[in-house]
């Protein structure tokens, strides 16, 4: 069972800056990721158990009737406010190629995974606040810059509890070295390099981002993204200069606390 919650997360989910009428929406979403997620990562069941738990999932998204609970409560969500229910179908994906052992053998690849693995959360909030979708792919950039960061800060527990490895295999090859290197307790300067190419591709999606926050009507919303485009930001500097080996890579409350501060400037000052 998983020991996260959305207030453990690196990054806000559905905080207070999301106005109290759509906070409901956000933490049903969450929950339903969450317990999927947890099927997903749940060593004591095979691949073949967790696609046919995560089939019960998307069942009840669809069909309603008997399922999970967190799905039947998303789906009467979702109904209610006129939102497709594509969002958690997608996202279901992103599980189930994790319950496959599916590797991220190149950028491409990852960039595919996080198709499904994050956009669908940054359309769903885009639709659950009634935002314009040519937002869409700034949002797509962000949910896969965030999905990376945190992939990069738990690269070495992902290996060692999951043999998941999402960072390209293709760059392991070219340093010379394999996903055993994440469990050696210290960054080489062979994986430093990697890590380093990583996060010049993850700035470029930050960038590409750039435009959401200032794009969005709802002025609490463009405080969350906003405070969340500054975590990423932050988190990717923390990132460049840490050993991610030798100790999971976080913000601190400073770091949270001026994040949240971009976040409130972006509303009042907009």
């Amino acid at each position: 069972m998983s020991t996260r919650t959305r207030t453990t997360e690196n990054f806000p989910v559905g905080s207070w800056m999301i106005a109290p009428a759509h906070r409901p929406a956000v933490h049903a979403f969450y929950r339903f990721a969450r317990a999927a997620d947890d099927i997903a990562d749940d060593p004591g069941r095979d691949g073949e158990a967790k696609i046919a738990a995560l089939g019960t999932f998307d069942r009840a998204i669809e069909h309603g009737g008997d399922g999970p609970a967190e799905a039947l409560e998303l789906r009467e969500v979702l109904l209610a406010r006129g939102i497709p229910l594509d969002h958690p179908r997608h996202l279901l994906q992103a599980f189930l190629a994790d319950a496959r052992g599916r590797p991220c053998r190149t950028w491409s690849d990852l960039l595919a995974y996080c198709r499904y693995s994050a956009a669908p959360v940054g359309r769903f909030v885009l639709d659950l606040h009634g935002e314009d979708r040519a937002l869409w792919p700034a949002a797509d950039a962000m949910c896969a810059a965030l999905q990376i960061l945190n992939h990069l800060q738990d690269a070495p527990a992902d290996w060692l509890d999951l043999r998941r490895l999402y960072i390209p295999k293709s760059w392991l090859d070219e340093a010379g070295i394999g996903e055993r290197e994440l469990l050696a307790g210290s960054m080489s300067a062979p994986l430093r390099a990697v890590y380093a190419r990583v996060l010049e591709r993850v700035d470029a999606l930050i960038v590409q981002a750039a435009p959401l926050a200032p794009s969005i009507r709802d002025r609490r919303l463009r405080m969350e993204v906003a405070a969340i485009a500054a975590v990423a930001r932050r988190l990717s500097r923390k990132l460049a200069r840490a050993d991610a080996l030798a100790r999971r890579v976080e913000l601190g409350g400073l770091d949270k606390a001026l994040c949240a501060l971009r976040g409130l400037a972006a509303g009042v000052f907009a």
